[in-house]
């Protein structure tokens, strides 16, 4: 199993950043994936998630109406959108896939078993 992020960076309060995650290694389309963050110091966080054809999402409070998360299983890829940054998005972002085939993802972090290496993604004026 391999998930590389790409598209962190630094940006101001207000904007927006879209990251995205290249799997591979195993059958993409068969799998929910999420997204979830880390604060050095704090407690890892999930974001959100997305089933395995794409139909359903779910996302923590703090990101709900600002996040986006999609699919494109052709291409093994998911994405997230995010927009109107703040100070306190700023984290690690990782891409995980949830442990089993099928089955909906959870909003419980010990239930993804495979992440990426990560991408900071840091919101400052």
């Amino acid at each position: 199993v391999q998930l590389v992020e790409s598209g962190g960076g630094l940006v101001q309060p207000g904007g927006s950043l879209r990251l995205s995650c290249e799997a591979s290694g195993f059958p993409f389309n068969l799998y929910g994936m999420g997204w979830i963050r880390q604060v050095p110091g704090k407690e890892i966080e999930w974001v959100a998630h997305i089933n395995h054809p794409g139909t359903t999402t779910d996302y923590a409070n703090s990101v709900k109406g600002r996040f986006t998360i999609s699919r494109v299983n052709a291409n093994n890829r998911v994405f997230l959108q995010m927009n109107n940054l703040k100070p306190e998005d700023s984290a690690v972002y990782y891409c995980a896939r949830f442990y089993t085939p099928y089955r909906p993802p959870s909003r419980s972090i010990s239930e993804y078993t495979h992440r990426g290496q990560g991408t900071q993604v840091t919101v400052s004026s």
